[in-house]
């Protein structure tokens, strides 16, 4: 049977689904009322993470979680943790390693907007122009018309060059798409929804992320220091990557506060209406070149795009390169965390620019496959 909260979250997701993507959803009511508090789950971690005592307590059997282990071993995985009702169901590696996260990053600013969305703060549908938002080598006419939610869903139409690695290829020429109706993974995008955060909130991402996430999720591994902006060298724009760096458990927690609808213990730190929002699906598969698995959100990964078993509802993912992965399952309560960690000095030299190596990761089309074996025989 449901609980209150997923009977909520699907009501929630309903209505957001039938706005059209050029209206604004009114976010009333985020802070959560006394009765929504005396039903939040209490299925999160303590201070330290639980462990069930074998997979099958979770709902897992331990024939499949071996499988997953096994099909780990040729991988470049570093470490896993599969978590379900707030407990580690399975880890493999060291999930106290704290590594950089790449992409995954965009997903963990998609949830700090969500306070600042609700209220009011940042206005979704304020353009470019209107926000004063230029760069180096200037904006065109038609690029000062994009949204915020086009930067969102990485359909600014806006191609000029990023101040970091990581863009698709086949940029196309600027001024000749339309804002909001192409899907371009274009890191411009991603930096330029963070620098549009600072500019709003008068808040740095970092600080904000410490002070609304991993203050009261209780981070075990979270150091300051190492979180950091990062871009090229040669100065191409002005706005750079904000880079975090965190270990398993860590994100773990940012997934179960997700899977919970933003609500940790007694406070609404994600407004819900957010959670449903910025999760559901706004781009297909099919406007996404080359995408196997997955649709697209507010800086989410959507795969129930090819994923609509009853355990993939409402599920959503955040995708870094090499294998930086933190799958929420909200449908039964579960989250997947997968790491290939790489170094920061590897990571830093990447990110601006002083090597053109890479290196061998995960896919997520790899990972999703592991997922679909975790989950075959689980009740």
């Amino acid at each position: 049977m449901e609980s209150v909260h997923q009977q909520r979250r699907a009501v929630l997701r309903a209505l957001t689904m039938a706005v059209p993507l050029g209206m604004t959803l009114p976010l009333a009511g985020c802070g959560g009322s006394d009765a929504e508090a005396a039903t939040a789950p209490s299925n999160l971690p303590g201070t330290t993470w639980e462990r069930y005592a074998k997979p099958e307590d979770a709902g897992f059997s331990s024939a499949s979680v071996k499988a997953f282990e096994t099909a780990l071993y040729p991988l470049e995985t570093t470490s896993a943790m599969i978590v379900r009702n707030g407990k580690i169901a399975y880890s493999y590696g060291n999930i106290d390693d704290v590594a950089y996260l790449a992409s995954a990053r965009k997903s963990i600013v998609s949830m700090l907007y969500g306070k600042y969305v609700a209220n009011g703060t940042i206005n979704l549908d304020a353009t470019l122009g209107s926000l004063g938002i230029d760069d180096n080598a200037g904006l065109l006419p038609i690029e000062k018309t994009a949204k915020v939610r086009d930067l969102l869903t990485a359909r600014s139409g806006v191609y000029h060059p990023a101040g970091s690695p990581g863009s698709a290829a086949g940029i196309p020429e600027r001024g000749t798409v339309t804002p909001g109706t192409k899907f371009i993974y274009n890191n411009w995008d991603f930096n330029v929804v963070g620098f549009i955060f600072e500019k709003l909130t008068g808040r740095t991402i970092f600080d904000a992320f410490k002070t609304d996430l991993a203050d009261p999720l209780g981070f075990e591994d979270y150091d300051a220091s190492r979180q950091r902006m990062l871009g090229f060298k040669t100065n191409v724009s002005r706005y750079l990557a904000y880079h975090f760096f965190l270990s398993g458990r860590d994100m773990a927690r940012l997934g179960v506060l997700m899977a919970n609808g933003g609500r940790w213990n007694d406070k609404q730190l994600v407004p819900a209406d957010w959670v449903a929002q910025s999760t559901q699906l706004l781009v297909p598969r099919s406007d996404i070149a080359g995408e196997a698995d997955n649709g697209y959100g507010y800086l989410w990964w959507i795969p129930t795009a090819t994923r609509t078993g009853a355990d993939w509802r409402n599920a959503f993912l955040a995708n870094g390169n090499y294998g930086q992965f933190i799958l929420v399952l909200p449908a039964i309560n579960t989250v997947i965390v997968h790491r290939r960690s790489v170094s920061d000095e590897f990571a830093v030299a990447r990110n601006l620019g002083d090597t053109p190596v890479n290196k061998a990761g995960v896919s997520s089309t790899d990972f999703l496959k592991l997922v679909d074996g975790v989950l075959k025989d689980h009740v």
